[in-house]
């Protein structure tokens, strides 16, 4: 029978007098390595699990977000029919998170699309100073999408008309507007996707409500003005904050969108801060505008070209006077 002795030790602390915390059977003779305390082994593996959640939580939140992100794309193309089989889309690619994100989100989607269709970037280069001419293309080339990029100067253009201190941004994205459709037409696209999201429809709403008197907002899918182009908004149905997460998260290369010096149009900086107000008093009002544009109820307007409320009852046979006949009476009225 192998003679052996027994090592046992304690450790002295709150709440753990006299703790067995190495207890086993040595053989004579048999010199054991030096082991760390068991209780300290334990704690360091607590410790470990403890700093793992975070980033368990944060890898959690994050690909939830891409999933709510990739949903709300995907039902925004097939509720608007955005894109179909073989068509030829031109995503413009300003530099911002908006536009990154829509190219990021419709790369993934293709991949699973029940269609197959084309992708490729197109970006201006307006010469604006300051401008990095190498982010863009070093970065799709990273992802191996085609892109353009095309070169414009109408920074210069937009200055020289433009009186001093005044907001640059209307004229220079009607130039850029215009390029863009013009290099779509000539090559071929059958689509541009644009990365308005749910945000700029709802502050559009209000912009045309208060400054333009018009109930109209920005649409997800439209003919362009000069009939040749169509254009899709694919995060129409997608939070700003959302994108700007979302964008944080991948790190995309952002380029800066006040390269021009000009301030943002001051009238959708108060609406923009209007809605925020809101949002922050009343969580979910934002959404709610935006669903109660899919729910447009004509008959309870007052566009008559919408809905027909002169002939809602009226007697076909009957004539029916106009605004002048009943401002100025009968001609046998004396009153």
């Amino acid at each position: 029978m192998m003679r052996g002795a027994i090592r046992q030790g304690t450790r002295q602390g709150v709440g753990m007098e006299n703790v067995n915390y190495d207890t086993h059977i040595m053989p004579v003779g048999f010199n054991a390595p030096a082991r760390p305390h068991a209780p300290l082994q334990c704690a360091a593996l607590v410790r470990t699990a403890m700093n793992a959640i975070p980033h368990r939580k944060l890898d959690y939140q994050a690909n939830k977000l891409a999933k709510r992100l990739r949903h709300q794309v995907g039902q925004a193309i097939a509720d608007f029919n955005m894109i179909q089989e073989g068509d030829r889309v031109m995503v413009g690619l300003s530099g911002g998170k908006d536009s990154y994100t829509l190219l990021d989100i419709l790369l993934k989607l293709r991949a699973k699309a029940p269609v197959r269709f084309e992708l490729a970037a197109v970006h201006l280069d307006q010469k604006q100073p300051g401008y990095d001419p190498h982010v863009l293309p070093a970065y799709l080339r990273a992802i191996d999408v085609p892109f353009h990029i095309l070169e414009q100067d109408t920074y210069s253009v937009v200055k020289r008309v433009i009186p001093e201190g005044k907001t640059l941004c209307s004229l220079c994205s009607r130039l850029r507007r215009g390029s863009l459709y013009t290099f779509a037409a000539e090559r071929g696209f059958t689509k541009i996707a644009l990365g308005h999201h749910r945000d700029d429809i709802v502050e559009t709403l209000f912009l045309n409500l208060f400054y333009g008197g018009t109930l109209k907002a920005m649409p997800a899918k439209l003919r362009s003005d000069d009939g040749r182009n169509i254009l899709i908004r694919p995060l129409a149905y997608c939070a700003e904050q959302d994108i700007a997460r979302y964008a944080q998260q991948r790190g995309f290369p952002l380029l800066p969108c006040n390269l021009c010096g000009s301030q943002e149009n001051l009238q959708r900086k108060a609406i923009k801060a209007m809605l925020a107000d809101w949002e922050k008093k009343f969580p979910g009002r934002i959404e709610s505008i935006f669903r109660a544009l899919a729910q447009v109820e004509p008959s309870h307007l007052a566009d008559a070209a919408l809905f027909d409320f002169a002939g809602l009852g009226a007697n076909g046979a009957a004539p029916r006077a106009d605004a002048h006949a009943w401002l100025a009476g009968r001609e046998d009225d004396s009153s």
